[in-house]
């Protein structure tokens, strides 16, 4: 068979004595064909090398043209130029960001794209967790990976996904407990001798994630209807210095005195279901009402040092609360009111199970949480021994205390200790 001039397949011997076959697959970035070349040293064997790649040109499974990806170009292009933001929110890059540098370069980012096995990356999980990462953390890796090659594949540098195929490491179920009772009143009595007490009577009373608390401003507060509308969360900042003429000495942007902001102070909320109105409790109005009349306090003895930001959390002279910041004071106020130590994220548990214990509906207590689907109530539902047994002895002390008009004529009509049928039931 000839050389053929119509885009169709062709083989043909060459003058080195091997076979040659070229098989359009597509066009180039510049309009031309893009001919691939494959060579045996017989006609059948070449004639297969054409069949295959007409094959995989026909699924959709040909390579790009061009000097192969290794996995750690390929990452940065991914994170600088396809998802940075505002393509996805801060939070989500921050994640895939830290996923890449940490754990995916050092480990096989020296893979040309093309070459990366399944093997490879179950390899790294596994190390990471001998290393003692946890599961969720080596699973955060994986979803990483998974994201950026399947943008690959769609982009046709390569084929296939490998991590589709490796088997990602299992989440490890904890069960949260939420606090009980008697240590959410320790928390917030001693919450009362500190700066920002009602910030924690926002998270135990309402469940605001962290960075929706203080994300919160004045303008979202009706102190008048109660209620308060979540718009915003708060980042945790990342900066760089702004000290190129005279470095500053400082090895840490955030420690320069010209530090440059890398992102800004708030996003939007997690979801669609982040953005909502809920209500406030009389008693929450009344600490976010003294908390006002503090703030406006400190404000005046600030003076001109003060910054308005509007924000109802601020530090001393108006700025925004840095979550990390926000953080350490939970964790310090913890072991102030002599409660075990637990995540900021447990006062949210708390608030969904105090909800759901009092028998809210589901959809409403989606609603004051945020969740955007049902399976979030069950996820929330950690209903500790100790709330059961309280639970119990409520009821039992309902069923079994004895009527105040009780008399001796009554112990006739029923064993002591258990509930009186009434005549003519069985």
């Amino acid at each position: 068979m000839g050389r053929k001039s119509n885009g169709e397949s062709s083989i043909y011997e060459g003058s080195d004595g091997y076979w040659h076959g070229r098989v359009t697959v597509g066009t180039k970035d510049d309009g031309s064909p893009d001919r691939r070349h494959v060579q045996a040293k017989t006609r059948p064997e070449v004639a297969r090398k054409v069949a295959k790649l007409e094959q995989e040109r026909d699924a959709g499974k040909v390579r790009k043209t061009g000097k192969a990806w290794t996995v750690e170009k390929w990452l940065n292009h991914w994170l600088e130029n396809i998802v940075a933001p505002p393509a996805i929110t801060e939070n989500a890059f921050s994640a895939y960001e830290v996923a890449a540098r940490v754990h995916l370069v050092p480990g096989v980012g020296k893979h040309r794209l093309d070459k990366l096995e399944p093997e490879h990356l179950e390899k790294l999980y596994r190390k990471m967790i001998r290393e003692g990462a946890k599961s969720s953390r080596a699973h955060q890796v994986h979803r990483t990976i998974r994201a950026a090659l399947n943008i690959a594949v769609r982009r046709k540098y390569i084929t296939e996904n490998p991590a589709l195929i490796a088997r990602a490491p299992k989440i490890e179920d904890f069960e949260v407990e939420p606090y009980s009772v008697d240590e959410v009143k320790r928390l917030m009595e001693t919450a009362q001798k500190r700066r920002n007490s009602a910030r924690v009577a926002i998270a135990l009373a309402l469940g605001l994630r962290q960075g929706e608390a203080l994300g919160l401003k004045w303008a979202d507060v009706d102190l008048t209807l109660g209620t308060l509308t979540v718009r915003r969360s708060r980042l945790r900042p990342r900066w760089k210095h702004g000290c190129d003429d005279q470095p500053c000495g400082h090895k840490l942007g955030g420690h320069c005195p010209q530090r440059v902001a890398l992102r800004q102070e708030t996003a939007g909320t997690k979801s669609k279901a982040g953005t909502r109105g809920i209500g406030l409790p009389d008693e929450l109005v009344s600490l976010l009402k003294k908390h006002k009349a503090t703030q406006d306090k400190e404000r005046r003895q600030a003076a001109q040092i003060w910054t308005e930001t509007g924000y109802v959390f601020t530090t001393a002279t108006g700025g925004p609360l840095n979550p990390r910041t926000d953080y350490t004071e939970w964790k310090n106020l913890l072991k102030a009111a002599k409660v075990p130590d637990g995540r900021l994220h447990d006062a949210r548990h708390t608030a969904a199970t105090v909800l759901l214990l009092l028998g809210v509906a589901e959809r409403t207590v989606m609603g004051i949480m945020g969740w955007s689907n049902t399976a979030m109530a069950a996820k929330y539902q950690h209903i500790t021994a100790s709330i059961r047994r309280d639970v119990a002895q409520r009821v039992g002390g309902l069923l079994w205390e004895p009527s105040e008009t009780t008399d001796e004529s009554d112990d006739e009509d029923g064993a002591a200790g258990e509930p009186i049928r009434p005549s003519g039931h069985n």
